[in-house]
């Protein structure tokens, strides 16, 4: 505690780090369809890497609320990330906490470099994932990663080679360069028939012979 805030722990601080064995024992609930979900997720967000999405299931494991966000770069411990996720979540959902067991569901999906393996970032995300749930009235769900190699539900071995980390840089982009040059438009306009000027009161009388 500096100055009455809480400012979370020290680097070397391994509390706020889940490894696989505590993350296995939290009896995460299985995703039904991890590839449709997931490909779900980056249709929505198109993250890119150093982007972590948050999304809420309900009973029937449909996404009821999603957000995606960006956390500083030199930001790695897991009571910061905990933070940022109540952040999104008070912002797309109301808590559960009134219910007596949580219904609905919160899951992570975090766009990075780096190798497919479990990494400590990986562990101080996971426990704010956890935390974080908690902290909502949700049920903490699954913890998946896409990176080059793929994406991956970490902990139960589920994984895939497509949606991956570079995934968003190969759908079509519109620019304004697509558009046609100015100068082609104006060409355009100028060979284009003129419209018939109105006759004028002399000109018609021209044309009718009459005075």
């Amino acid at each position: 505690m500096i100055d009455g805030f809480d400012r979370g722990s020290s680097r070397g601080d391994g509390a706020r780090i889940l490894d696989l064995t505590a993350w296995n024992e939290l009896d995460v609930p299985l995703l039904r369809a991890p590839r449709e979900f997931v490909a779900e997720l980056h249709q929505r967000h198109l993250p890119q890497p150093g982007t972590t999405v948050i999304a809420v299931l309900d009973a029937e494991h449909r996404v009821v609320a999603s957000a995606s966000f960006t956390p500083r770069s030199h930001v790695t411990d897991g009571w910061h990330h905990r933070n940022a996720i109540l952040t999104q979540l008070r912002r797309i959902t109301p808590h559960d906490l009134r219910l007596s067991a949580p219904n609905r569901t919160a899951v992570l999906l975090r766009c990075r470099e780096g190798g497919p393996d479990w990494t400590e970032q990986d562990g101080a995300w996971m426990w704010a994932l956890r935390d974080a749930a908690e902290l909502h009235g949700l049920r903490c769900g699954s913890y998946l990663t896409l990176t080059p190699a793929g994406w991956q539900s970490i902990g139960d071995g589920r994984r895939g080679r497509n949606p991956h980390s570079g995934s968003w840089a190969e759908g079509p982009v519109h620019t304004v360069t697509e558009l046609p040059p100015r100068i082609a438009r104006e060409s355009d306009h100028r060979w284009r028939p003129a419209r018939p000027a109105r006759l004028g009161a002399l000109d018609a009388v021209r044309r009718t012979g009459t005075r």
